[in-house]
């Protein structure tokens, strides 16, 4: 079984106050036809690079491709202000964890608020060897902060960020993901399309 956790891309998706919106163009050449795409690098289910919050942080196409791709857990985390060290339990986390926190399902609307990690569960992760963070929200962090402590506390505990999964027909268990981004050279994030298979 193969689960789709991509946010569909089209004309009504909610995009970062003033960021760049999704549009699509097609046109005809003879009897073919060619799109263009015009978005932001965050737009819909995409992939934070450091380079998107560290002046010499690296770039998207840099990380290896291996951090998107193998086992993961998607935990419970709904109705929950502050992610801590609760929500992830006394049992071995893979090196893929993903939230599903449902605090944004209507994706025609960019959210007022957000729950957030605290540092305290960031230092668990990287505790037990934690590479990737995932998250059904636009931000790891608080939508107006303008510090970013967590995206900073992320990347110095050497672990990725995907954000705006979308989680809300995903039962919590233990699953492998796909999700690979795009090898934009220089470039601060990326789309990607991320899938849940059953675990192995």
């Amino acid at each position: 079984m193969i689960y789709d956790i991509t946010i569909p891309m089209n004309q009504t998706l909610a995009v970062w106050p003033g960021d760049t919106e999704f549009a699509f163009t097609s046109t005809a050449w003879g009897t073919i036809s060619v799109g263009a795409v015009t978005m932001s690098c965050h737009t819909g289910t995409h992939a934070d690079a450091p380079r998107h919050f560290l002046l010499e942080g690296i770039g998207i196409a840099e990380i290896p491709v291996e951090i998107y791709v193998g086992a993961c857990v998607v935990l419970d985390a709904v109705g929950r202000d502050e992610i801590g060290p609760e929500v992830f339990g006394d049992a071995d986390l893979p090196p893929r964890v993903l939230l599903k926190t449902l605090a944004w399902t209507d994706h025609t609307r960019f959210p007022d608020e957000v729950p957030v990690l605290t540092e305290t569960s960031v230092a668990l992760l990287k505790s037990r060897g934690v590479l990737l963070i995932g998250l059904d929200v636009p931000s790891v962090d608080r939508l107006q902060s303008k510090d970013l402590p967590i995206h900073h506390a992320l990347a110095a505990a050497g672990i990725h960020i995907l954000e705006s999964l979308d989680l809300r027909q995903i039962v919590p268990g233990r699953y492998q993901l796909i999700a690979l981004p795009l090898r934009l050279d220089g470039a601060d994030g990326s789309p990607v399309r991320a899938v849940l298979t059953s675990a192995t």
